[in-house]
């Protein structure tokens, strides 16, 4: 793509680059007809979408050569390996390719006797029926899953996956191995009263809440529009549930994550039957995304000899596709790409999901690919004018290069010209404003949940932890109407691939819902939520958290005042620079104490933030005479420039803790060193400056890990106390910092994990609802260890 920008002509950059949405016909007219005589252009679109240079499609000799390695680890009970190994093949073995029977058939029974060995039971009941459905015929795979059910304690499917398996075996030695299996498995049955049959939890069935009311689009002079509740709404109330659009998976989750639904690929991940870069949980998700797939199955009346009727039903139950029942107003997303084309993979994923949604308008139209009113598909503002000169450039190329390989990879022909292309650069340019980044909660440490207290037998305690983990990038049509606040009133979340809106606080009829785009205040200072969101979404923030002087952006990156005993802020110029430019909308405002101005300026100065915390650490007045060096209380002046490189020094310490924690190698030097530099951290940047609270977060968990958790739990209370005063008591980060200190508490026996935990839930549910024991499995051990806590709290009493 560089190359190619930079054999554009001069002339046409620069006529791209000063370009707005009203000319774009036109510069994309232009583009096209360079592009039309340009061959390098001709040729980068033929390798990544021509059929016949493929580098995504499937591959037998590939598939064999795993299948083989595959086996020498099974058999060497290398069974983590060999598992990679199958599942491999598997991506890339084509559905028609045979050995003695169907090559992706053998594959599943082979990766199913791995999980069965590793104890992965219904993973390998999953994966002996995805054998079946191809090969109903295959005695290997009845046996593979009788032996599975046998394991789970289910002795009627067991037997019966066991006659059917005979009834197919060809030779004596194995039908006289299958007897002896079923001899063994009805012994097991007889002695048995009540069988252990494995439970799962099932947290899926989540009582559904009613919207308590409705929501209307509304218009402000400083955002424009947006959406507000035609009713009062109390805290924690579900105000909006959606579907995508459409939706793309991130390229550092393709191996991890499942490419339609974007959970967790399981063991037994399922490829798509016709690429070489998808993965999914699930059949079902599979065909959701690529459509529903036929190839012609063997000829299978010979199984049906000799059988009874309750066996025949049997069979026909278990090879049938029940995942293969899908609505049939779905789209699906990926069957355009799936080809073996590589441009799906290599394209950005805003690129990609152009396409995804320029198909799917194609389709819904019945296959019109007349895109003159391509521009209200989404019906979402774009902000192409104050795109940089360098980006409309990329815009421009990339529509053309997505146009033409679309016209590779479909059957139906998209006109390329001026004005179709322009139409492609506002749809690129909406998603950039409007796609909403999808995330999936991870807790690290779940092995251990159900006995904390095992954690210090494993050379340590380990704290348990919840991490955001971006997974896809989608639109929600409604959703992406929702405005941005760096102080938001909702809190976005997401089950799969559903978008769930709540509120935080009570939010009064007509009040704007405001959700937060990236960073809030709190989590970055001022200055930098300002530029992040110029730079991503090309508007300037003109929420009360960015146009009002709060306290957090203060003291995020405050420095202490030179005396010790003054607890005032010192702050650096380019915040300075910052808060002077709010206080400049306070025309003609003398700080005399006059109530008057007191009550104008409260419409610039957070007053109520700041008098909860701040009267110890600078006077109001001091606001209209910021310096930087200069303690915002008792004027001292500190240097800035020889603090800083003190600071930067010690953080050099802290950066090889977190590595050391990383990599598992927290030695007792690098702990002391560690200490040393949170000394020098505390007594050069403010108390609640934000470095010192990921230091003490970093020391926790390096305690933690050697065992010393009293000590861990000490330094996990100064990290949330900082990040109190930052945020507010009852915000998610809180609740995501007392999942760890509630760990260390029940693994120490201390009574005050109690209160913790309840913290904990009350915040997860303020922000999650009903959903929080679904998104976070750490609700489930919380609530098989409530009674337990409850008891200790009560024994210390």
């Amino acid at each position: 793509m560089e190359k190619l920008k930079s054999l554009v002509p001069e002339t046409l950059k620069r006529m791209i680059g000063e370009s707005s949405a009203d000319d774009l016909p036109r510069t994309c007219s232009s583009l096209v007809d360079f592009l039309l005589h340009f061959e390098p252009f001709h040729q980068m679109v033929r390798d990544l979408a021509d059929p016949e240079v493929a580098l995504c499609g499937k591959n037998k000799e590939a598939a064999l050569e795993s299948k083989q390695k595959g086996n020498k680890c099974f058999l060497s009970g290398d069974y983590a390996n060999a598992l990679d190994l199958y599942t491999q093949a598997l991506i890339v073995a084509p559905m028609d390719a045979h050995e003695d029977r169907n090559l992706v058939a053998t594959l599943y029974v082979n990766r199913a006797s791995v999980l069965h060995k590793m104890g992965l039971l219904r993973e390998c009941l999953r994966d002996c029926n995805r054998a079946l459905q191809i090969s109903s015929n295959y005695a290997k795979a009845w046996y593979r899953r009788g032996k599975a059910n046998a394991s789970m304690g289910n002795y009627k499917d067991t037997i019966r996956d066991l006659d059917v398996a005979k009834i197919l075996e060809l030779t004596m030695g194995g039908k006289r191995q299958i007897e002896s299996e079923m001899k063994i498995i009805l012994d097991q049955q007889n002695s048995t009263s009540n069988p252990s049959i494995q439970q799962y939890e099932n947290t899926s069935d989540i009582l559904d809440e009613p919207h308590p009311t409705g929501l209307r689009c509304v218009a402000t002079p400083e955002k424009g529009r947006g959406m507000a509740s035609t009713g009062d709404l109390p805290q924690a109330s579900l105000v909006h549930t959606e579907d995508p659009f459409s939706m793309i998976i991130l390229k550092p989750c393709r191996e991890t994550h499942c490419h339609y639904c974007l959970n967790e690929l399981p063991a037994d991940k399922v490829p798509c039957t016709s690429c070489s870069i998808t993965l999914y949980c699930s059949k079902k998700c599979q065909i959701r995304a690529g459509g529903k797939m036929s190839w012609d199955y063997p000829n299978n009346q010979r199984i049906h000899e000799n059988l009874s009727a309750d066996l025949e039903k049997y069979i026909a139950e278990t090879t049938l596709n029940v995942d293969s029942e899908t609505d049939t107003e779905h789209i699906p997303e990926h069957k355009h790409e799936c080809k073996g084309v590589h441009w799906p993979a290599v394209l950005p994923s805003e690129i990609v999901l152009a396409g995804r949604v320029l198909v799917k308008s194609i389709i819904k139209r019945r296959g019109s690919t007349d895109i003159f009113n391509l521009r209200e598909i989404l019906d979402l503002s774009h902000h192409y004018s104050k795109t940089p000169p360098e980006r409309k450039l990329e815009l421009h190329i990339y529509s053309a290069v997505l146009s033409y390989c679309l016209q590779y990879s479909n059957d139906f022909e998209l006109p390329i010209n001026g004005f179709s292309i322009s139409q492609i650069v506002i749809l690129i340019s909406q998603i950039r404003v409007n796609s909403m980044t999808v995330v999936c909660m991870k807790s690290i440490d779940q092995h251990g949940l159900e006995d904390i207290g095992k954690f210090s037998s494993l050379g340590g305690g380990l704290t348990s932890n919840v991490e955001q983990v971006r997974v896809g990038q989608a639109i929600y049509t409604s959703g992406s109407l929702f405005n941005h606040s760096c102080q938001p009133n909702i809190h976005a979340y997401f089950l799969s691939r559903t978008l769930f809106i709540r509120t935080t606080e009570f939010v009064a009829a007509g009040v704007p819902l405001e959700l937060s785009y990236g960073p809030q205040v709190g989590q970055w200072d001022c200055k930098d939520r300002v530029k992040f969101l110029e730079d991503e979404y090309s508007f300037r923030c003109q929420c009360s958290g960015c146009l009002k002087v709060n306290f957090s952006d203060l003291v995020l990156n405050a420095f202490h005042c030179v005396e010790l005993n003054c607890s005032g802020i010192v702050l650096q110029s380019s915040v300075v620079d910052c808060e002077k430019e709010k206080l400049k909308r306070l025309p003609n405002i003398i700080t005399t104490g006059n109530m008057e101005h007191h009550l104008q300026a409260e419409e610039f100065i957070n007053i109520d933030d700041i008098d909860r915390v701040a009267h110890h650490h600078m006077q109001i007045n001091s606001l209209f005479h910021i310096n930087p060096g200069l303690c915002l209380k008792c004027c001292s002046y500190r240097d800035l420039e020889s603090s800083s490189a003190a600071a930067n020094k010690a953080w050099i310490i802290i950066r090889r803790l977190q590595d050391a924690i990383v990599s598992k190698d927290v030695s007792s030097t690098i702990l002391v060193d560690a200490l040393s530099s949170l000394g020098v951290l505390r007594s050069t940047f403010h108390a609640y400056n934000r470095r010192i609270a990921e230091a003490e977060d970093n020391l926790a968990q390096a305690f933690c890990f050697v065992g010393e958790l009293q000590h861990a739990m000490e330094h996990c209370k100064a990290s949330i106390k900082i990040l109190e005063k930052l945020y507010n008591p009852n915000h998610i980060v809180i609740g995501y910092e007392l999942v760890k200190l509630s760990s260390i508490q029940l693994s120490l026996g201390d009574c005050a994990a109690v209160d913790s935990i309840n913290r904990l839930c009350d915040i997860f549910s303020c922000y999650y609802g009903s959903h929080a024991y679904k998104i976070f499995p750490y609700f489930q051990f919380l609530k098989r260890r409530e009674k337990q806590t409850s008891s200790l709290k009560d024994q210390q009493k």
